[in-house]
């Protein structure tokens, strides 16, 4: 589903048929401009999403609307600071408003989260990327917001990469069959990763085939453990880690020599950003 149509869809869960208090009050031919601000520090993610939320609501009452960034994806801003400006009818601003803050905070919520996260750790061995633990149908917004707060996207979805987990290997039998049943169907630049949860199922993994092993829920120790062994005999692997993946976490395994982090927390654990709507007629 495209971003538009998911618009359309939410706004529909808001609009109904008509918003009661607006059309009371407004009429049809007002025009006014609304100003979003930032009420607190803020990295900015989601103005393709909150330009597309008051396009539509413009779109229903067929008025003239023009969103407009003030500071692109990316910009840390400071409370007070203009985040964009809608100019038209005021109908369509006033409708379009709950639904345009609502994906601005969430996403702005997790840029400045990832931010956070990740300004004590500067200088690393591994690249911090985020999950599939997103909100279903927003993902491509999520994930475009853990990349404007300076992380990186692992896989999309279960389309564009392959990732042996424990319910698979649970599945089929075992690592050795997991493996072997993946390489005869994907063609040869898939890389083929496996979940593991000890050195056992490592040396498993790597001795089946596979080009790289997520450690997942590992302490530190173990995961030095993994890596000796792993850069001992197959040298080329590469190795990511989860797990309670925190800013201190990334922190103690920073120089360790892994190649990926993935931290779901970058999406479940952020909370929405403070902005609001000032408008003027």
């Amino acid at each position: 589903m495209n971003l538009a149509d998911r618009i359309a869809a939410a706004l529909d869960e808001d609009l109904g048929p008509g918003d009661l208090t607006t059309e009371a009050c407004i009429d049809a031919a007002a025009m006014g401009k609304g100003t979003l601000i930032a009420k607190q520090r803020v990295v900015v993610s989601g103005h393709a999403a909150a330009k597309a939320a008051f396009e539509e609501a413009a779109r229903r009452y067929g008025a003239f609307l023009v969103y407009q960034a003030q500071v692109p994806d990316g910009s840390v801003v400071a409370p007070g600071t203009a985040l964009a400006t809608v100019n038209g009818s005021l109908r369509a601003i006033l409708v379009g408003e709950r639904l345009a803050l609502n994906l601005l905070m969430r996403m702005c919520g997790i840029a400045s989260h990832v931010r956070r996260t990740l300004q004590d750790v500067p200088h690393t061995t591994f690249r911090a990327v985020d999950t599939r633990k997103t909100t279903p149908l927003w993902r491509d917004l999520e994930k475009a917001a853990v990349r404007d707060g300076g992380g990186h996207n692992h896989r999309f979805g279960l389309f564009d990469g392959v990732l042996i987990k424990d319910n698979h290997i649970a599945a089929v039998g075992g690592i050795g069959p997991a493996v072997e049943r993946v390489r005869s169907r994907v063609h040869h630049l898939v890389r083929v990763q496996v979940e593991v949860g000890d050195q056992a199922e490592l040396a498993e993994a790597l001795d089946a085939g596979a080009d790289g092993v997520l450690l997942d829920n590992m302490d530190d120790a173990a995961i030095a453990a993994c890596l000796d062994l792993v850069r001992t005999r197959w040298p080329e692997a590469f190795v990511e880690a989860s797990g309670n993946m925190d800013a201190g976490r990334l922190a103690s395994l920073a120089e360790v020599g892994l190649d990926v982090v993935s931290v779901g927390g970058f999406v479940h654990q952020a909370t929405w950003a403070d902005l609001s709507l000032r408008v003027a007629s």
